[in-house]
């Protein structure tokens, strides 16, 4: 009997998510969610990347590197049926599996060299940062999109359930912030209004102030009724 396969990564990710709480629940939902994929030798050859160029979207298929290994559990409870309702492992797409392998859909915004490393830049992302790679391949429409397909319990989108203010100070704060990280305030926008909270934190939990780190800034944010406050955004 051969012996397994060894999967070795072919790159890194760099995200703005330094954390999982914050993390968009699929790709694309936040599509101002940045991350650079650092892809590292001896893959890191132009040729091995010739014509992906002319692809908007790829697939990562990636490790889920943050969830010890061993924890894997046949049923779950999905964020989409409120986290109270459990269904199957393999119905889901949750990081807790026999093996944490996870794969996510997402825009390729460029392919370039920075300091002699070749990176793709890649937008619309639920990656963690530092999350290893094993592999890329090439979005295909036709293929990999089916119109007619059923979605099961989460057969439509999620909708933005929540609006976002911001104080004068973390207003302030994003524009000057936003000299490093473009699109800081897009970013805070569209991460808060998908509500990050666990799913059992319904309008009844004491609970209202939160706090959360995308690239190096804490953003700290309260939820008042519908609406989140962002009390506080600085860098650490």
């Amino acid at each position: 009997m051969e012996s397994a396969p060894v999967f070795t990564p072919i790159g890194i990710v760099h995200s703005c998510f330094g954390e999982k709480f914050g993390i968009p629940r699929q790709p694309g939902l936040v599509e101002d969610a940045r991350a650079t994929l650092e892809i590292l030798p001896p893959y890191d050859t132009d040729k091995a990347f010739a014509g992906l160029e002319a692809f908007s979207h790829i697939w990562v298929v990636f490790l889920f590197h943050a969830i010890p290994q061993g924890k894997w559990r046949p049923s779950v409870r999905p964020p989409r049926l409120g986290g109270n309702r459990r269904v199957g492992l393999f119905a889901t797409r949750s990081g807790f599996r026999p093996n944490p392998i996870g794969i996510s859909v997402v825009r390729l915004a460029g392919i370039g060299r920075r300091q002699g490393r070749l990176q793709l830049a890649l937008q619309g992302v639920d990656l963690l940062d530092q999350t290893p790679v094993l592999d890329i391949k090439p979005y295909l429409p036709y293929a990999d999109a089916i119109p007619d397909a059923l979605g099961g319990f989460a057969a439509e989108p999620p909708r933005p359930s929540l609006a976002v203010a911001f104080t004068d100070q973390s207003q302030r704060a994003c524009v000057e912030l936003e000299k490093t990280y473009p699109g800081l305030a897009a970013l805070i926008v569209q991460v808060l209004q998908a509500d990050p909270r666990p799913a059992y934190m319904d309008g009844r939990s004491p609970r209202t102030a939160f706090g959360l780190r995308l690239y190096d800034v804490n953003v700290r944010w309260a939820v008042r009724g519908t609406v989140v406050v962002v009390q506080r955004v600085e860098r650490e």
